[in-house]
Order: structure tokens, then sequence, then C-alpha cells
């Protein structure tokens, strides 16, 4: 009988603990050498070699089913991966709800519609096929919702998911976004809460709690959040995200250089990361960088065609003169909306943004009114309340800007559009000192935040002139 199965049989014919398979090497070491030939030993059944990387499907699948970003090679590969097997297995309710997850956040990565429906076919199959609570799928249909701007919708799976597995935190997770979307500030601070509580340290984790600090105006404790994440971040497509939204947070508080760095090392970590690429039109604008500004845009409008980039592509070409260049754009912008909307997406806020300063402010208002009836959040609320500015309104106009910047009604993030757009109705109020008040808040807060709103911003301030230092009259 030879050595090791000598060994073996020792040991109760198992596997050789550690110190004893150490010290069979050693002892055999000397009989490796033969004919004057290294023979190379390793430790039985290769136990101690790291496993190979996983494929780019399996990445992918890590990524959805954590609720981090994903590359969009990895979801192609994912996504074929997952219907070649469904073919064959057509009532695995697991491998549909995953099916579903990577087509939404394919649609997301890549604005295109028409993964939407192929998303909640599949999530509707595996709620079929699936386990009787399936929080798998019921999540992924509130990922949807959120990625198609529907907020109640969002709502109502997130909270069954979180029924169907309360322990599961990206339920509660997605349940954020929908709140926020809803304006619901409670319920955004219990949902955030016991996303912490189950999961504290994940660097998704703090990347969704920076995007609720912004809102609530703690702008450093923001900052903080997501260059943590950003640093924890594993695979290149998620820390690229986190750092496309530290250069969000940058260029909020007027720092263009620091913007444009952030976007630019997002883009150099994923080169598909088409937000970064937008960020970079926007910094790049704001540092008087036109033509690179330009050039940016219509890259990231060209692998992904949100309608907001168009909005603010448009908004430049005006700002330089080029009204012809700039109504193509907003063209662009109501047919992507259709296409979008075709697909049970919501773009009536940018459609309403479009009206009130490019359009129909009427038009704008009344589409703007449904939505605030049905998902009054913070941007929507400043959205109407411009809307109504423009089309003459600006008593109701106030309601809903105060709405959207007074930190006591639910508007606490520091917005310098926000700010801007409620100092310009209090100046045709004949209010003058607050008017004076926000358009300067709005300028200090980022003096390059719109290639429009900051020279109107400019010229309202030269109207007011200075306060007067006689007091008022007895």
């Amino acid at each position: 009988m030879d050595t090791m199965d000598t060994a073996r049989r020792n040991t109760g014919g198992g596997r050789l603990p550690r110190p004893g398979r150490r010290v069979l090497i050693a002892s055999v070491a000397g009989a490796a050498v033969l004919g004057g030939a290294l023979v190379l030993l390793v430790p039985w059944g290769g136990a101690d070699a790291p496993p190979p990387a996983p494929g780019p499907a399996a990445v992918a699948r890590g990524a959805v089913t954590a609720g981090v970003p994903a590359a969009l090679p990895d979801l192609a590969a994912l996504i074929g991966d997952r219907e070649s097997h469904l073919r064959a297995h057509p009532l695995d309710g697991a491998s549909w709800a995953v099916l579903g997850a990577a087509y939404v956040e394919q649609g997301r990565r890549t604005a295109d519609g028409a993964n939407w429906p192929r998303a909640e076919k599949a999530l509707r199959t595996s709620l079929k096929t699936g386990p009787e609570r399936n929080p798998q799928a019921l999540e992924g249909l509130a990922a949807l919702a959120v990625a198609r701007r529907d907020f109640p919708a969002a709502k109502k799976w997130g909270e069954s998911a979180v029924k169907a597995a309360p322990k599961r935190w990206t339920a509660h997770a997605v349940l954020v976004e929908a709140y926020t979307g809803l304006g619901d500030g409670k319920g955004v601070g219990r949902a955030l809460d016991k996303v912490l509580e189950l999961r504290p340290d994940d660097p998704a984790v703090g990347a969704l709690a920076a995007a609720v600090y912004r809102d609530r105006g703690w702008r450093e404790d923001a900052a903080a959040r997501i260059s943590d994440a950003a640093a924890a971040a594993g695979a290149p497509a998620e820390r690229a995200a986190y750092l496309e939204q530290a250069g969000r947070l940058a260029f909020e508080r007027g720092d263009r250089e620091e913007a444009l760095r952030f976007f630019q090392e997002a883009l150099r970590t994923d080169p598909d990361q088409r937000a970064a690429q937008a960020g970079q039109g926007r910094a790049l604008a704001a540092l008087g960088r036109t033509t690179e500004a330009l050039s940016a845009y219509q890259a990231a409008l060209a692998k992904q065609p949100i309608p907001e980039y168009a909005l603010e592509l448009g908004e430049l070409y005006e700002s330089l003169g080029l009204g012809q260049a700039a109504r193509v754009e907003y063209d662009l912008l109501r047919e992507r909306a259709r296409g979008a909307e075709a697909a049970g997406a919501d773009e009536q806020l940018v459609l309403g943004l479009l009206d009130a300063d490019h359009g129909d402010p009427a038009a704008a208002v009344e589409r703007l009114r449904v939505e605030w009836g049905r998902q009054p959040g913070t941007a929507v609320a400043d959205a109407l309340g411009w809307a109504l500015h423009r089309s003459g309104a600006d008593e109701e106009a106030l309601e809903f800007a105060t709405i959207a910047t007074d930190g006591d009604k639910g508007g606490g993030v520091r917005s310098a559009p926000y700010v801007f757009h409620r100092g310009v109705i209090e100046k045709e109020l004949g209010r003058s000192g607050p008017a004076r008040r926000h358009l300067r808040e709005a300028l200090t807060i980022n003096p390059y935040f719109s290639p429009l709103g900051v020279p109107e911003a400019k010229r309202a301030l030269t109207e007011l002139g200075e306060p007067s230092v006689e007091g008022p009259p007895d």
C-alpha cells in the first residue's frame, strides 16, 4: 500500500486535516525529483487554488440580484443566457425573475423603452411560475415602476415585496425611491432606516443614503457617503455609477472642476456610463468649453437618448443663439418621450418643463396638475409652480414654489433652479426683498446652474437693484 492510501485509511478515508497534509507533502518532497524532472505537488482536489473567475453572465446576475449597477456587456450576456435557459425550462420562476431584473437594468442604462414590456412580461411570468411568496419578482416590478416613473405602482409592488421578505434590504431600498417620487418624506426616512439597519456597510446602501441626504439638503453628508461608496465599490460599473453621482453633487454646489473630474473618472472606469458623459457636457458648458460640451451631450444622447439630456442640450444651443438647433433637440425630446410613454413610462414631468419654457405654458400646467395629483414629489411641485408662473398665475405659482424650496414643507433640497424659480415668481408679485434674497441664493448655491437661467437671474437682480437704505415710509 502506498503512502497516500495509508494516510487516507488512517484518517477514516476522508480528506486529510491541514497539518497532516502539510506533513505528507513535506515527506514525499524528496521523492518528487525523478530522472532530473521536478514533479510539482499540489493539494488534493485543488482546494487551496483560487476558484475560476465568474463569467459575464454570473457577474451581471450577482449585480442585478444585489441591487447594484451592472456593465452593459455583462447584462447582454446574462439576458442571452437566461433566455436560452428558459426556452428549455419555461417553468423556472426564479430565472424569469432574474431575466426581468436584467431587462430593467438594461433599459435603465440604455433608455430603450422596448425593455419595459419585456421586463414586465418576464416578472409577471415569474409570479405565475415561481414560489407563492416571490419577493424577487415583486421587487423587480417595483424597480420597473421606478424606471418608468410610476411611483404609485412602485410603492404597491415594493410594499408587497417587503411583506413577502421583511429582511430583504433591496426591497426596502426600492421603496426609498418610490416614496421619494411620491413626496412622502416620512416614508423615505422609515425605508432608509431599515436599509441601514439590514446592510449598513454596503456601498450601494451608501449611495442610496447619499441621494436621500442630498434631498434633505445635507450636502456634506451626501458627499461623504458617495465618496465612501465609490471607494468601496467592487465592479467597475458600480464604481462608475457612484462617481457619476458624486459628479452631480459637485456640480449642484457649483464646483465645475471637481464635477468634471468625477465625470471623467466615471467614463474611464466604465465607457458606457452615459449619465457621466451628459454630466461632462454640463460641466464643460459651465467652464465655457462649449464645443466640447456639445460633443459630450451628443455622444451621450446617441447611446442613451434620455429626454432630460435633450432638454439640456437644447437650452445650451439656445444660450448660444442657435435657435434652430435647439428646436431640433426639443422635437427629438417629444419624439423620445412619446416612445417611452408607449412603453409604459411617465414622461409628463420633462414634457411639462419643455412646454413651460419652450412651448405652451397652459398645456404644461394641465399636464403637471395631473402629475401632481398622482405623484406629488418635490420636482413636480417646482415644475408646476414654474408652469403656473409662465402662464401668468403667480399667486398660485408661489404656493408650489414654496413647497419645492421650504424644508418645513418637504422641499429641503438645496437646488439652485428651484430657488431661482421662486425668486422670479416673487419678483413678479412685487415681493422685492424675498425675490432679491432667493435670486442671490440661487447664484450662491450654483453660479452655473443653467445656461439660460443664470443670465435671467442676474438680469432680475439688476432690475431689482439694491434695497433702500432709508427704510420704509412713515
